[in-house]
């Protein structure tokens, strides 16, 4: 079936069952950035493939909402579709929900897969059409029904991520988990996504791209705890090790008839934004809303995942280095294509010791692809690369001891007066977020002007935000922390790593994004307070040939002269005598 066809099909069981409006979104049962492929569900019906975005249809009309990031790409995935794109955040542009007031009449039946929507989403729905006196029909999964070739849910290995790059045991997170239960008067916490599973239990798997996550849920008791997945994928060993800490093992299913059974008297802690509408309603028991705890204390790193992530980024730029070696041996004498390098990366990285795989899929936008910034290659945009213009790289990996998540924008021939200029104000962004000192309690939209300001001042900036959590060896996008405009009501605290990823988009040009991820870490205290300053940890050169020096602070220079000299000296004890003069020349002070 084609986009159209799939939407006539998906209209008649809504007639068929009274439903005048269906919703799609982009998630799973565990509310997850990136979905196995089971839950494309949004993709495969609308053929749009960014990782954010909602499809909303009704008996006449389909829309899609997503945000600037995948405007450009939607746009072109969309054509001929007949689904009208929405560029959230953008002036006289409806939400979802607001346009659905307008759409439908008063009584109107919604429906939508009532594990792939949150809690909390729900509300907002309710909120916005609660006028209309609306009923939701949460208990059809009508994709289901006419995806003949669905994939199944995956089934991947399950293993234990051990003590040495953990750093804390399952029973010591576990015990940190039930003094915020006791704080909160609670006898039971559900967590329903999976990075909170595989923090909390020191598991990792392979049931996600991307990410080392296995499909599953959680219910933690005062004494015990049980991990409902799918048990044939849980090692003999691993079944002891947790049966030895009170942890038991039961079927992914069953999770929703284990929610009935909790007595009506008990309190159950769980997370609104992050529990899907099935689990929340088969609990009867009283429900304290709470962002999961340990949210909180995965993204705060000890010092064991401290220097495990400092380690992956050693050797990530090891990897790094080899690769834009090779880039700039052999572009010109070899065709090169945007897939050429995506593989040439996952190569390199593969040759350094624990990788697992790479942590999103690379982003390799050359010249206006660039301008997209979440750009996906396909057969059918794929282009060589040559020497002239801008090649932007967005790539990370996943190794046992630590996630990494790196931008480089790299000058391919001579550049011109407008893309020096641009390069240089958005590594100037850059490197004042990686200077700025703060009081503690700061939050992310405190400081994210500090990545802007020199955009700013010359009348430029970029849609999306500055800084996002990373995980250690788990999620490559994380939170509770961020680093944006918007508010966000979680302030930056000692040990967090967030990316600092400042950018500019000239589209059907090219674009300008430079990455690295900082540590949070003390800096000091006075009569004013205590202070945080940032390390940044990501090591690979910045191509000192597309800076307009003279746009430079001599603060600035100091600190990308500093951190040159960090990167050769990081790294250099590591690469063989090529590589070796090749960096040297790369990180020279200018």
């Amino acid at each position: 079936m084609n986009i159209a066809e799939r939407i006539n099909a998906l209209r008649s069981l809504m007639i068929e069952k009274e439903i005048q409006a269906y919703i799609i979104t982009s998630s799973d049962p565990h509310m997850s950035e990136y979905v196995p492929a089971r839950w494309t569900s949004r993709q495969w019906i609308s053929g749009f493939s960014g990782s954010a975005g909602t499809v909303v249809i009704t008996n006449d009309k389909a829309g899609l909402w997503t945000d600037s990031r995948y405007f450009m790409q939607a746009e072109k995935e969309l054509a001929g579709s007949g689904i009208e794109l929405f560029k959230m955040g953008t002036e006289n542009t409806p939400s979802a929900y607001k346009w659905l007031n307008t759409e439908l009449d008063v009584d109107a039946n919604i429906g939508f897969d009532g594990k792939c929507l949150s809690v909390a989403e729900t509300r907002n729905l309710k909120t916005h059409l609660g006028d209309l006196g609306i009923s939701i029909i949460e208990e059809f999964d009508l994709v289901n029904e006419i995806w003949k070739d669905r994939p199944a849910i995956p089934n991947g290995d399950i293993f234990d991520h051990e003590l040495k790059y953990a750093g804390m045991t399952r029973y010591a997170k576990l015990t940190k988990i039930r003094k915020k239960m006791a704080e909160l008067n609670c006898n039971y916490h559900f967590a329903g996504s999976l990075d909170d599973v595989a923090w909390i239990f020191n598991l990792r798997g392979n049931d996600v791209d991307f990410n080392p996550l296995a499909l599953s849920y959680a219910l933690i008791e005062k004494e015990k705890a049980t991990i409902y997945l799918s048990e044939n994928k849980v090692p003999e060993s691993l079944v002891k090790s947790l049966l030895d800490d009170e942890i038991e093992i039961a079927d992914y299913e069953r999770v929703f008839a284990d929610l009935e059974e909790i007595s009506a008297s008990s309190n159950v802690l769980l997370d609104i934004n992050r529990t899907n509408l099935k689990a929340f309603k088969s609990i009867s028991a009283n429900i304290i809303e709470c962002e999961n705890p340990s949210q909180l204390f995965k993204s705060t790193k000890n010092e064991v995942e401290i220097e495990g992530m400092k380690n992956a980024m050693r050797k990530d730029g090891i990897a790094l280095t080899h690769f834009y070696y090779w880039l700039e041996e052999n572009l010109g004498k070899t065709k090169i294509t945007e897939f050429t390098v995506i593989e040439k990366l996952k190569e390199f990285r593969a040759q350094q010791d624990n990788f697992k795989d790479e942590s999103f899929n690379t982003i390799c936008g050359y010249k206006d692809h660039g301008a997209l910034p979440h750009y996906h290659t396909t057969n059918e945009s794929n282009v060589e690369i040559k020497k002239d213009g801008i090649l932007l790289i967005d790539s990370g990996a996943q190794y046992l001891d630590g996630t990494t998540d790196i931008t480089r924008t790299i000058p391919l021939g001579e550049l011109s007066k407008e893309q020096k200029t641009d390069y240089t104000l958005v590594l100037k962004g850059m490197m004042q977020l990686a200077m700025a000192v703060f009081p503690v309690g700061t939050r992310g939209c405190n400081i994210d002007a500090l990545a802007r300001m020199d955009l700013w001042k010359n009348l430029r900036n970029y849609g999306h935000g500055t800084g996002h959590g990373v995980g250690c060896f788990m999620n490559v996008h994380e939170g509770p922390q961020s680093i944006r405009q918007e508010l966000k009501d979680q302030a930056i605290m000692k040990g967090m790593i967030t990316s600092n990823e400042p950018a500019l988009y000239r589209p059907g040009k090219y674009g300008i994004r430079h990455e690295n991820l900082i540590l949070c870490k003390d800096a000091g205290s006075s009569d004013f307070g205590n202070y945080l300053k940032f390390e940044t940890i990501t090591l690979c050169h910045f191509e000192t040939k597309a800076i307009i020096v003279e746009l430079l602070s001599s603060e600035e220079r100091s600190w990308l002269n500093n951190y040159h000299q960090k990167v050769y000296d990081t790294l250099s004890p590591d690469l063989d005598e090529k590589h070796k003069a090749w960096l040297r020349e790369k990180t020279q002070a200018i």
